[in-house]
Protein backbone atom coordinates (compact mmCIF):
# COMPACT_ATOMS: atom_id res chain seq x y z
CA UNK A 1 0.00 0.00 0.00
CA UNK A 2 2.81 2.36 1.06
CA UNK A 3 4.73 1.29 -2.54
CA UNK A 4 1.32 2.26 -4.10
CA UNK A 5 1.02 6.14 -2.68
CA UNK A 6 5.14 6.82 -3.27
CA UNK A 7 4.45 5.94 -6.51
CA UNK A 8 1.30 8.10 -7.42
CA UNK A 9 3.00 10.50 -5.73
CA UNK A 10 6.35 10.58 -7.82
CA UNK A 11 4.28 10.42 -10.61
CA UNK A 12 2.08 13.26 -9.18
CA UNK A 13 5.43 15.56 -9.17
CA UNK A 14 6.84 14.31 -12.18
CA UNK A 15 3.72 15.29 -14.38
CA UNK A 16 3.88 18.48 -12.95
CA UNK A 17 7.36 19.47 -13.92
CA UNK A 18 7.16 18.06 -17.66
CA UNK A 19 4.32 20.31 -17.44
CA UNK A 20 5.31 23.37 -16.66
CA UNK A 21 8.23 22.75 -19.54
CA UNK A 22 5.89 22.17 -21.97
CA UNK A 23 3.81 25.54 -21.25
CA UNK A 24 6.65 27.47 -21.63
CA UNK A 25 7.72 25.91 -24.81
CA UNK A 26 3.95 26.63 -26.02
CA UNK A 27 4.36 30.50 -24.38
CA UNK A 28 7.27 30.97 -27.00
CA UNK A 29 6.13 29.39 -30.07
CA UNK A 30 2.54 31.39 -29.53
CA UNK A 31 5.19 34.59 -28.92
CA UNK A 32 7.09 33.96 -32.00
CA UNK A 33 3.33 33.48 -33.90
CA UNK A 34 1.62 36.71 -32.96
CA UNK A 35 4.39 38.63 -33.25
CA UNK A 36 4.64 37.82 -36.98
CA UNK A 37 0.82 37.97 -36.69
CA UNK A 38 1.26 41.69 -35.69
CA UNK A 39 4.16 42.92 -37.63
CA UNK A 40 2.34 41.75 -41.00
CA UNK A 41 -1.09 42.61 -40.23
CA UNK A 42 0.47 46.05 -39.42
CA UNK A 43 2.08 45.90 -42.81
CA UNK A 44 -1.37 44.73 -44.38
CA UNK A 45 -4.10 45.89 -42.79
CA UNK A 46 -7.07 48.04 -43.64
CA UNK A 47 -8.29 51.73 -42.51
CA UNK A 48 -11.26 50.82 -40.51
CA UNK A 49 -12.06 50.30 -36.82
CA UNK A 50 -11.85 46.21 -37.36
CA UNK A 51 -8.87 46.41 -38.97
CA UNK A 52 -7.61 48.30 -35.49
CA UNK A 53 -9.45 46.16 -32.97
CA UNK A 54 -7.59 43.28 -34.58
CA UNK A 55 -4.30 44.27 -34.07
CA UNK A 56 -4.66 45.96 -30.90
CA UNK A 57 -5.96 42.36 -30.12
CA UNK A 58 -2.49 40.45 -31.37
CA UNK A 59 -0.77 43.17 -30.06
CA UNK A 60 -2.26 42.13 -26.61
CA UNK A 61 -1.35 38.43 -27.21
CA UNK A 62 2.15 39.66 -27.99
CA UNK A 63 2.62 41.23 -24.84
CA UNK A 64 1.04 38.66 -23.03
CA UNK A 65 3.36 35.54 -24.74
CA UNK A 66 6.90 37.29 -24.77
CA UNK A 67 7.40 37.60 -21.23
Amino acid sequence: MKQLILLLLTLTITTGLFAKDNKTEEAKLLCKVFKDKAATYKYTMRNDSYAKATLKSYEKRVKQYCK
